[in-house]
């Protein structure tokens, strides 16, 4: 019994997460200044991407992955233009950096990709985390931050709509 709970339950909160996908509210709040290490083992400076223009930082579960992949491919492919209005691009995840970087390479993104994997990023954006077996997943999410201020957040990010999804966010604040 207890099983099927779990499986109806997991069955509804999935059809709840794309039927709201995408979707996010405007908010206004402090982005939290944190920093981690990114795909090559460099400290990435949260506050300091911020100051360099809008800056979009997405949560994905697991680097390589099926939804992820489609996540932080849109964005690469929106990248170019992302750029030329000034957006800054920063993925985020439990994976040690050697995962990241094997991600990026393999799909060639154009952005950071931070290693979290003690998950002191994802608490300071308060992302839910997922259990899978052993293993603690960041919740797909995606938050934007502009003027070092939160402005929008989504806690049921798309995946392959994600590009879209902050453009028109951007759209809107124009």
């Amino acid at each position: 019994m207890k099983h099927t709970m779990r499986i109806l339950t997991a069955l509804f909160a999935g059809l709840f997460a794309n039927a709201h996908a995408g979707e996010g509210e405007k908010v206004s709040y402090p982005a939290p200044e944190v920093s981690g290490v990114n795909q090559d083992g460099a400290t990435v400076n949260f506050a300091d991407v911020y100051k360099k223009g809008p800056t979009v930082v997405f949560f994905y579960p697991k680097a390589d992955t099926p939804g992820c992949t489609k996540q932080a491919c849109s964005l690469r492919d929106a990248f170019a233009e992302l750029s030329k209005e000034g957006v800054q691009v920063l993925g985020v995840s439990f994976d040690k950096p050697e995962a990241q970087k094997g991600f990026k390479d393999k799909f060639s993104l154009p952005y950071d990709l931070i290693a979290d994997p003690e998950g002191k990023i994802v608490a300071a954006f308060k992302v839910e985390k997922m259990l899978k077996g052993i293993l603690s997943l960041a919740k797909r999410s995606c938050f934007l931050v502009k003027d070092g201020k939160v402005v929008w957040q989504d806690y049921q990010a798309s995946t392959d709509q994600q590009a879209a999804d902050i453009k028109r966010v951007l759209a809107g604040l124009k």
